[in-house]
């Protein structure tokens, strides 16, 4: 899946599909009914359990591909909710984030000469992004896709996550004087005011990221903007733990 620069501000969505969503099942799989009345099972590219944004009967748009050893030709990447268009598609952020980074547009994360993806970290485990700078060190950056917003409250998880524990463990020793270490919430959405971690969902998650906050990690939030023909960051949204 190839979400290509359209511009300095965001990536380009490849040709999208219309449909209405039957049903996701399997994780990965979801069946469609397209605008000519044909159903269709397309990929899934997202392991979370997308509460708020699965519904069956809402709109769908789907990209299309060509390749013979694919077994599914259809990706599901959009879903319209009542507020917002939603972005599925979890390999999305990375590549967002990505983009926004090199292109000065987190000012948070401005300064560093260097930025490279799914680099070592600690002894079993890569990081999404590090940036590095002769002046400024190393800053590691862990890249969390969320889609679940309630009440103007964007939350994450949305389920029990043993890996995003793993991952605010490892970004906290990685902290040191010349290292900075980043969680990084991408909301693929329009209609969050601000993010919270879903304490209802997966309380040790909630507690760990709080410590990870008191020994040094920074949080940043960003929701989206998106439409049928891009998506790109917009805005820095506050984080209340």
């Amino acid at each position: 899946m190839n979400h290509e620069p359209a511009s300095p501000a965001g990536l380009t969505w490849p040709p999208l599909v219309r449909g209405t969503l039957i049903k996701r099942y399997k994780r990965f799989l979801a069946d469609v009914i397209l605008e000519n009345g044909t159903t269709v099972t397309a990929h899934c590219p997202n392991t979370g359990s997308m509460t708020d944004c699965c519904e069956p009967g809402r709109p769908v748009y789907l990209s299309v591909h060509d390749n013979p050893k694919r077994k599914y030709p259809y990706t599901w990447e959009l879903i319209q909710m009542p507020d917002s268009l939603v972005g599925v598609n979890t390999l999305v952020p990375n590549r967002l984030v990505k983009h926004a980074i090199r292109t000065d547009q987190v000012a948070p994360l401005r300064g560093y000469t260097e930025v490279r993806s799914e680099v070592q970290m600690g002894a079993r485990s890569r990081v999404d992004l590090m940036l590095q700078d002769d002046d400024r060190g190393t800053c590691h950056v862990e890249i969390k896709n969320c889609t679940m917003v309630r009440d103007g409250l964007a939350r994450f998880p949305d389920a029990v996550t043993t890996r995003g524990l793993k991952h605010l463990h490892e970004l906290t020793a990685q902290l040191s004087e010349r290292n900075r270490s980043v969680m990084f919430y991408l909301i693929q959405r329009m209609d969050a005011e601000e993010f919270r971690p879903a304490d209802d969902i997966d309380p040790a998650y909630g507690k760990a990221l709080r410590q990870a906050v008191a020994r040094g990690v920074e949080i940043l939030a960003y929701d989206v903007h998106i439409d049928l023909n891009e998506i790109r960051l917009n805005q820095h949204r506050p984080c209340r733990l």
